[in-house]
């Protein structure tokens, strides 16, 4: 008999009735600290604690008073979409002395705090663990002096702490992503995208600053996202010499008819030997040996300026959690721990090892050890850093290897932002591992028409930024054309094949692995990458394009949400897109801060319909002014938009009003997010390394030809919680609902219900699959690098 899982309905199982609970924010602000702070406050009341905000940091701690707030469940309201932090933030020079340590014990044990939960950087998380380390000798001395009462040592004897990292430099080891840095990077490609504008228009070369004084993550990503032709980062100085490669480069790309260069300097910028290299130094270097048209922007503190985005606002909500569940199952002997993100999952790690690793890369760099520097970052750096040498820099023809292979990339099904970026980097890719690379215009339609070209390094540049699909992208499956397709094979010796697209690929392709037994042209290596804004492929975590739908939903919801601003109780009811895949009205409302998502994988009724007016009518009654109902397309045949918009219209009268929006293709549109560029480029440059593997292994000497018929030569590389993992699509097809054109299991229906909760609804909350206490290791295995984050 199967044992029941002790962990499965949170609810049931811990409480915190007594406990007192405290957030503060800490050190430099970051954009989606208050969606931490929010996650924290309604996860904690929703379980029966007591949750104080501490107003300015460790500020706010040592001076006490009215620094330190009880929070109520309504004070949080409206601040999900708000950058910053608005429980303020401070530096503390009394902290950071045993006396203002002292000062700060003696205001928590008055208000009976002993949860900490600090969101902030390394100095923060260190300072929060010497406090903890130092409680017990404290409170001693607070009843000595007779401040607090001697049974008081004993009532309070453990103070816990549980870390979430806010930065936006992403420098803290152990998490792939800290709260704040995926919407720095929104802002920093905002401003290349329009400087790349008046820069073509003048023939310009532009010298971009980015923070990161110790850290060139924003500086490495953002050149990823962008294709800049130079990146400066203190991690990885560039060789002696570095100057004449630079301009070297520069004019190569102004030769291939490039109307413009972009170089990002990250503001820690070194040379081999510590001598720093400032936006100012590029510029005056392009001028004199080029004599181009050269502009320096110094983007400064507008990259932790503006609202958070979808990725920092859904990151921060899962940790605030997190924290919470972390701060209810700690005893006395648990070590201080972060929260953080690994791929696709949370952790929670020691924070001491943290900081300490985090430390080691500094003392790396000071020993110029920067090889080091680059592996104690982690994979996803160190993997970041080899894509972009890969992409950005071209090797000579004759340091290229020759294959003699060809292989053609294609579009399928509709267009998702982020496939122009996979397309790009698969081309260059496969030039350098020396293939010839073939384009494949409007996927199977115009395969079988013979659209098909060779594409040559020069011809992807600038497509990093592009939405849409440049190739041209059709809906048609090739099982009616497998015999012009495959004679269109034969004549252009097509040796593999890499699929960018839906879930239409996914049917492409096992059309295609079925054809094998007929037609031996389809006898290679195929591949295919996941790129929908539905996210409804099998057999991966994330596609290619639902960050950015994700972002223009909730984009839409805040200026939607603040129309009402000022006037009447409004509700509004919002349809998504996604066909059967309620990804984009789940995630969507867990980062717009809905009050409902209704999605065909959770059927309702009209019972269901009712309650949720019942709620939204409840927290009307308070001080709550607006309401925020996301509904997937195809939810429900007869629970139509219409139908919901005027039931609550209806039902709310006297309390709300109700409007109703469909956003449609705009879901589709736009530039695609850093993040879409990012996966988009990382996840093609591993697949064509994986199609490289495979001509290898499976070309027949003997006969002059490429011949895999085996299963695991048909794949669709995912990302599966922390791996990338190449699977053969036969094997995903027990996973799939055909009917439905959907996983028949999906990850992120857990996040369900924490979207339910920070709404106020009472819940079960499965923790079987939250974060487990692990050690930070200093080197993961490579195919575990996910890399989700970028």
């Amino acid at each position: 008999m199967a044992q029941p899982d002790t962990k499965k309905i949170f609810f049931e199982n811990l409480s915190g009735a007594g406990k007192a609970i405290a957030v503060l924010t800490s050190g430099g602000d970051a954009q989606g600290m208050n969606a931490a702070v929010r996650a924290v406050v309604r996860m904690g009341l929703y379980v029966g604690a007591k949750v104080y905000f501490i107003h300015e940091g460790y500020q706010g701690m040592v001076d006490g008073g009215e620094n330190i707030e009880e929070a109520s469940w309504e004070s949080v309201s409206s601040m999900l979409q708000v950058g910053g932090t608005v429980i303020g933030s401070a530096r503390c020079k009394e902290f950071r002395c045993h006396e203002g340590r002292l000062k700060a014990a003696h205001n928590l044990v008055l208000q009976g705090i002993t949860n900490l939960c600090v969101i902030g950087g390394d100095g923060s998380l260190t300072g929060a663990n010497l406090f903890r380390e130092e409680w017990s000798g404290l409170l001693t001395e607070l009843v000595d002096q007779g401040l607090i009462e001697a049974d008081a040592v004993q009532k309070y004897s453990a103070l816990h702490i549980v870390g979430m990292v806010g930065s936006i430099d992403n420098d803290f080891c152990g998490t792939d992503m800290t709260i704040g840095t995926d919407s720095a990077l929104h802002r920093i490609i905002e401003v290349v995208d329009a400087i790349m504008t008046t820069a073509q228009s003048h023939q310009r070369t532009f010298v971009l600053e980015v923070m990161g004084r110790h850290c060139g993550y924003l500086a490495l990503v953002s050149a990823l996202a962008c294709g800049a032709d130079w990146v400066l980062i203190p991690e990885m100085p560039p060789e002696d010499g570095w100057e004449d490669k630079m301009c070297k480069k520069l004019s190569a790309t102004r030769s291939r008819g490039t109307r413009l260069n972009i170089i990002i300097v990250a503001e820690g910028a070194i040379d081999r030997h510590g001598t720093p290299i400032t936006s100012g130094i590029v510029k005056d270097l392009v001028v004199k040996c080029l004599g181009f048209d050269t502009r320096v922007t110094i983007l400064g503190h507008v990259q932790r300026g503006g609202t958070p985005s979808a990725f920092d606002r859904i990151l921060a909500s899962r940790m605030g959690v997190e924290a919470v569940l972390a701060l209810l199952e700690t005893t006395a002997n648990t070590p201080a721990c972060v929260v953080s993100l690994r791929g696709n999952q949370s952790v929670r790690l020691p924070l001491m090892e943290c900081v300490q690793m985090t430390q080691e890369v500094q003392r790396a760099m000071d020993g110029k050890r920067f090889e080091e520097a680059v592996k104690l970052r982690g994979r996803s750096f160190e993997n970041n850093l080899r894509t972009y040498k890969l992409l950005a820099h071209r090797k000579p023809e004759s340091e290229l290897p020759v294959s003699n292979f060809n292989v053609a990339v294609l579009n399928v099904g509709a267009p998702a932002a982020g496939m122009n970026a996979a397309v790009r980097s698969a081309v260059r890719v496969g030039i350098s591992e020396g293939h010839k690379m073939f384009a494949v215009s409007d996927g199977f339609e115009g395969f079988y028409k013979g659209q098909i070209r060779e594409v040559k390094w020069a011809d992807v540049g600038g497509w990093t930024g592009q939405g849409g699909s440049l190739l041209g992208t059709k809906r048609t499956l090739p099982a009616k054309h497998v015999e012009k397709i495959a004679e269109q094979m034969r004549m252009n010796n097509i040796n593999a094949l890499l699929i960018v697209g839906g879930f239409e690929a996914f049917e492409s392709l096992l059309q295609l692995y079925e054809a094998r037994t007929t037609y031996e042209e389809f006898c290679i290596p195929m591949c295919m990458l996941p790129a929908t804004i539905s996210n409804n492929v099998p057999g991966t975590d994330l596609s290619i394009g639902a960050d950015t739908a994700l972002n223009a939903i909730v984009e839409t919801c805040d200026r939607i949400k603040q129309s009402a601003s000022g006037t009447k109780r409004r509700v509004f009811i919002i349809e998504t897109m996604g066909g059967y895949c309620g990804y984009l009205a789940s995630v969507g409302g867990l980062a717009a801060g809905a009050d409902a998502a209704y999605i065909y994988e959770e059927p309702f009724d009209i019972k269901d319909l009712q309650a949720n007016v019942e709620h939204l009518t409840e927290k009307m009654k308070t001080s709550i002014q607006r309401g925020l109902v996301l509904r997937n397309e195809n939810c429900n045949e007869n629970y139509t938009t219409d139908f919901i918009y005027q039931l609550y219209s209806e039902e709310g009268k006297g309390v709300f009003d109700s409007r109703k929006n469909v956003l449609g293709h705009m879901q589709q549109g736009g530039a695609p997010s850093p993040f879409d560029r990012n996966f988009g480029t990382k996840i093609s440059a591993k697949a064509m390394q994986w199609v490289t593997k495979k001509l290898t292994e499976t070309f027949r000497k003997d006969e002059g030809r490429v011949f895999a018929n085996m299963e695991d030569s048909c794949c669709l590389l995912g990302m599966r919680r922390r791996a990338l993992v190449f699977q053969p699509v036969v094997q995903l097809k027990d996973e799939t609902d055909f009917v439905h054109r959907i996983p028949k299991e999906q990850w992120w229906l857990k996040l369900r219900p924490l979207m339910k909760i920070l709404a106020k609804y009472k819940t079960s909350y499965d923790v079987s699959d939250s974060g487990q206490l692990e050690h930070v290791i200093r080197n993961r295995p490579k195919e575990s690098d996910a890399s989700v984050a970028m």
